[in-house]
């Protein structure tokens, strides 16, 4: 089994880790509906490019 020579130092370990982060999620605000939603994704209404595609779910069915 393979061991390693030295012990990795904390300065290389985190230059390591470091393009590891949370990403920012990309929202919009969406004038027709007056909400944010996120980029390419139909709003929670129902609505896409200013149009209505999706009936929106009222929760009673």
């Amino acid at each position: 089994m393979a061991v390693p020579a030295r012990k990795t130092s904390k300065q290389k370990k985190r230059q390591r880790r470091g393009h590891i982060k949370l990403s920012q999620p990309n929202i919009q605000f969406d004038v027709t509906t007056g909400e944010y939603r996120m980029n390419h994704h139909v709003s929670p209404k129902g609505y896409y490019k200013g149009r209505q595609v999706v009936k929106a779910n009222q929760g009673n069915n």
